[in-house]
């Protein structure tokens, strides 16, 4: 059985979605962020990046959120496109993507957003305008698609969806969606997917830390030591 470390984050929600996707069986192992359990010397000997998520398959260890699937694609030759160099370099470059441009610009937004000390202005400008240019991107290309790829369901969708479940609160926006009318219609076709509905319900199973107090702040964001020192 697969055991599958996570939180509520975009990054561990994408991997929760292939698993449901797939039937695969598996072990939720909660990583408290706030709590700082991503620090702890045996989830580091797992995940030496020390963020979530990070899956143990048998005698396999696989972390980042996009080799995993990627990996699991492969292994059960499951949401992947077909067997053409052209398909696969399309289902790659798009899947990169989202793990060099979609996540780590929506991730700073938030920070800078709701999170970063004053003064700030440069810098949620700088990560809301490249949020919101890959964002377009990507309704543009829904606009003439079904899915991602085409017409075929794919782990691009299913790396997509982890972020875009969060759009309104990385934009700061609850209307955000308007601006992104074909996103949005794949969107709320995400969402009616059983599976999706499934992964949404890990947030039952364990009642992650909520509070953003000192320790917290020191646990996600330890580079604010340095300039205390």
């Amino acid at each position: 059985m697969i055991r599958f470390h996570y939180n509520l984050a975009p990054n561990p929600m994408k991997v929760a979605l292939f698993l449901e996707e797939a039937g695969l069986p598996y072990e939720a192992i909660p990583v408290d962020t706030r709590k700082g359990e991503q620090h702890l010397p045996a989830y580091k000997a797992i995940n030496p990046n020390a963020k979530c998520p990070a899956i143990v398959d048998g005698d396999v260890t696989v972390f980042d959120s996009n080799a995993i699937l990627l990996y699991l694609a492969e292994k059960t030759g499951r949401f992947l496109p077909a067997d053409t160099p052209a398909a696969r370099g399309e289902m790659l470059s798009w899947l990169m993507f989202v793990a060099t441009g979609i996540g780590p610009y929506s991730g700073q937004c938030v920070h800078f957003r709701h999170f970063a000390p004053e003064p700030k202005e440069y810098a949620v400008n700088r990560y809301d305008f490249e949020a919101w240019r890959h964002w377009k991107i990507v309704d543009e290309r829904l606009a003439t698609r079904l899915f991602m790829l085409g017409d075929d369901y794919t782990i691009v969708d299913m790396a997509l969806w982890g972020w875009a479940r969060m759009l309104p609160f990385v934009a700061g926006n609850a209307d955000a969606w308007g601006q992104l009318p074909h996103f949005k219609r794949w969107f709320d076709a995400m969402q009616q997917r059983p599976a999706a509905q499934r992964a949404e319900a890990l947030k039952a199973r364990h009642a992650f830390k909520s509070e953003m107090d000192d320790d917290a702040r020191k646990a996600l964001f330890p580079q604010n030591e340095r300039l205390r020192a």
